[in-house]
């Protein structure tokens, strides 16, 4: 693996600056040269992803597709029509016939990320196709043979759901040929500045940590991983005067947590978001198309937001644009 600390994969950068992330990646070559079905554990937040996109990266079949899907994003139904396909006709809507994304993987790789969150039905289809049997489209009458490899990602504990029923035991053994578990950011912590400084990078070029700042970062607990880091970043670039962060402005208590505290901070996340997306407002005298481009989010991301946080979000912005007019 190059010992360059960033890496791109499928155009996604990867940090990997700690020992256990460079371990974690030495693993993910190993395994991405060979056929094996790959199952990827770990905390939400973590950088599943990004471990899924190297095993293709890294494996024979990294110039063939690279297809992706959420497996909780969607109900079972519309599940069903985005793995295996429908034809014309098949249900109200279908217009055309349509391949499924095991199709569009095809020589390739199929990402099945939060795989936990599969209903029992789709369990039973998935796991007949892992095992190599031809498929119907949904409506079809024409089976389809796909070569197609699987990751699958999850933040469950699929033993548990196995023990509990919510998972088949057969579909788990079939995903978990190979499993690596991506450590949480509070168990790499030679990896939380670098992160923190592309994501500085990304809004601000000129923008710079102090070194109060750096160690206040490393020192926090970060249960909600990379994405809790990332939206820290974000408010506190806003907050922050002539460039350079300082600790006031990443809205962090001190530098330990107590276990409440560290249970607390997922929840206390959302009110930083809020924070965040009224200054970018306020610096931008209510524009949202400005405030959107200063956080990185699109419009339609920020309007969602703003109807989130109610009424009283509506009559702040309106007083920012009376400001400038």
């Amino acid at each position: 693996m190059s010992a360059e600390p960033q890496l791109c994969f499928l155009g996604v950068t990867a940090i990997v600056a700690s020992p256990e992330m460079r371990r974690t990646m030495e693993l993910v070559e190993r395994v991405a040269r060979t056929s094996a079905s790959v199952l990827i554990s770990g905390e939400t937040g973590c950088g599943k992803e990004i471990v899924a996109r190297a095993v293709h990266y890294y494996s024979l079949r990294c110039a063939r597709p690279w297809v992706d899907i959420n497996c909780g994003a969607l109900p079972e139904q519309l599940m069903e029509s985005e793995l295996f396909g429908h034809e014309k006709g098949a249900f109200s809507g279908a217009d055309a016939a349509r391949p499924g994304l095991f199709e569009m993987a095809h020589t390739g790789t199929l990402f099945l990320d939060e795989v936990g969150e599969l209903e029992p039905r789709m369990q039973v289809k998935l796991l007949r196709v892992l095992d190599g049997v031809p498929y119907y489209r949904v409506g079809g009458t024409k089976k389809v043979a796909v070569d197609t490899r699987i990751v699958a990602a999850t933040n469950q504990d699929l033993e548990q759901a196995v023990r509990a029923g919510r998972f088949r035991g057969d579909l788990y053994h079939r995903l978990n040929q190979y499993q690596i578990v991506v450590p949480p950011l509070r168990e790499r912590r030679e990896d939380i500045v670098p992160i923190a400084e592309h994501f500085l990078a990304r809004h601000c070029s000129q923008a710079s940590f102090s070194k109060a700042a750096a160690d206040l970062l490393r020192a926090w607990h970060w249960p909600g991983n990379v994405r809790e880091l990332r939206n820290v970043v974000t408010s506190a670039l806003i907050h922050a005067r002539d460039y350079v962060v300082e600790p006031g402005d990443l809205g962090l208590t001190g530098r330990h947590q107590s276990e409440g505290t560290r249970a607390s901070t997922a929840l206390s996340l959302d009110g930083l978001e809020r924070d965040a997306i009224m200054e970018a407002l306020r610096k931008t005298g209510g524009r949202c198309q400005r405030a959107a481009d200063l956080l990185g989010i699109s419009r339609r991301t920020l309007s969602r937001k703003l109807k989130q946080y109610g009424p009283s979000a509506r009559e702040e912005c309106l007083t920012y644009e009376d400001v400038t007019n």
